[in-house]
């Protein structure tokens, strides 16, 4: 993850003078923003201007502001399946329990919601199915039933909440 940090004022007389950053460089908000002010320190109080970044959902970060939970952000997590899950649900970048959220709903990457549905159902019933009738089971009809409890968005599987 890593954002452009400038100021507006810089900006405002022409300049884009900055530095990409890293932010796992950082342990938390507080060490990032007291590394901008240094960066930034030809100005008496600078107002830093996020000019850029890659690699984080946009609900973490604006022109002015970046979110204290990409801190806390395990470093498992797919970032663009939890974008995808914040968009779709309308879940802040700020809840406290978002990630949980995410974890609970998050259900994998699929080519298909059919191709999802198939797998669901062969890892919850094709046990009690015997392997000649397996042929007979119509998965994309089985996937519109799913898809009321679950969400296909760009290639990800969420189960609703």
């Amino acid at each position: 993850m890593k954002v452009y940090c400038g100021t507006y004022h810089k900006y405002n007389c022409g300049s884009l003078a900055g530095e990409w950053i890293d932010l796992t460089d950082f342990t938390d908000k507080e060490d990032f923003l007291a590394y901008c002010a240094e960066l930034h320190k030809d100005e008496e109080d600078p107002e830093f201007m996020y000019q850029d970044y890659e690699d984080i959902p946009a609900a973490f970060i604006s022109e002015s502001w970046v979110s204290e939970m990409l801190w806390e952000m395990p470093d498992d997590i797919d970032i663009e399946a939890l974008g995808a899950f914040m968009d779709n649900y309308g879940i802040n970048a700020d809840d406290s329990d978002l990630f949980d959220k995410f974890e609970e709903s998050y259900q994998g990457k699929w080519d298909s919601f059919e191709q999802y549905a198939e797998q669901w159902f062969d890892d919850v019933y094709l046990h009690d199915v015997p392997d000649h009738i397996r042929y007979y089971i119509d998965y994309e009809k089985f996937a519109r039933d799913l898809e009321m409890d679950y969400a296909y968005i760009g290639g990800y599987v969420f189960r609703d909440f």
